[in-house]
């Protein structure tokens, strides 16, 4: 399958001026998008543009390590990451990444990755499979399975199995656990709804995060939306919206 289209994401021009050439010499048909030189920029255009078929991303920005415009936007375009620096190898890996290249880009092993992601697409009608489906079955996630925590006196780990749920108020992070205690979290309800195995935790809203195994009972509310009981929480009122009923649902029947 031949790539149409392209989005790059460099901070540095003559690093954006050179891919441009070598990319436009191994494919003369494609169209260069844009180029995006911030985290900021990417987000905004991303949201202003339909998918494009492959991201050449550089790993760092100006304001930022490029790893952070997946907490701010689903990529669902396949990725290639380009840096200066091998110390990202393992981390890209996470981020939808087909290949990773060390900067100054040899137009041979350019034109291998590129090779490499026509090769990987083609498979996906055969195995009547989404890019996102063969991406996970290919680069398996490494879903969280602890947090360490900062105590006065050192450090505790809080495993994952022992969290009810998640919820946001006022810009503190919470984590409620079996033992009935509750822990101040530094991570995002966004971050962590990238890093927790999806069969088991659950965005239920912009406040709440949600374990399957504290779900105790769920009631039809009005407009479509659902109403849950916790287990060991029952006065914490949690809805599901109308639009995001269908798909609790499914989690809830798996």
């Amino acid at each position: 399958m031949k790539i149409n289209n392209i989005l790059i994401v460099e901070d540095e021009k003559p690093n954006a001026d050179r891919l441009k050439r070598i990319l436009l010499h191994l494919r003369p048909n494609i169209e260069i998008l844009s180029v995006e030189d911030s985290i900021s920029s990417t987000v905004e255009w991303l949201n202003k543009n339909i998918s494009p078929d492959l991201i050449m991303m550089d790993i760092r920005l100006s304001d930022g390590l490029s790893f952070e415009i997946f907490n701010k936007y689903e990529i669902k375009s396949p990725v290639i990451f380009t840096t200066a620096y091998d110390e990202y190898a393992v981390k890209a890996f996470k981020y939808n990444s087909i290949d990773y290249l060390l900067k100054p880009i040899e137009e041979e092993e350019l034109e291998f990755a590129l090779k490499k992601y026509e090769s990987f697409i083609e498979t996906i009608p055969i195995l009547g499979a989404t890019f996102e489906g063969l991406l996970n079955y290919i680069q398996p996630k490494d879903y969280r399975k602890r947090f360490l925590l900062a105590k006065k006196d050192g450090y505790t780990t809080l495993l994952t199995e022992d969290i009810l749920y998640f919820q946001t108020e006022l810009g503190i992070n919470k984590a409620f656990l079996t033992n009935d205690k509750a822990e101040i979290i530094s991570q995002t309800l966004e971050e962590l709804e990238k890093q927790l195995d999806p069969k088991l935790f659950f965005r239920a809203n912009r406040q709440f995060i949600i374990n399957i195994n504290s779900v105790k009972n769920v009631f039809n509310h009005f407009n479509g939306k659902l109403k849950l009981e916790l287990k060991k929480h029952p006065e914490v009122e949690i809805l599901i919206s109308r639009e995001k009923a269908s798909s609790f649902k499914s989690w809830m029947d798996y």
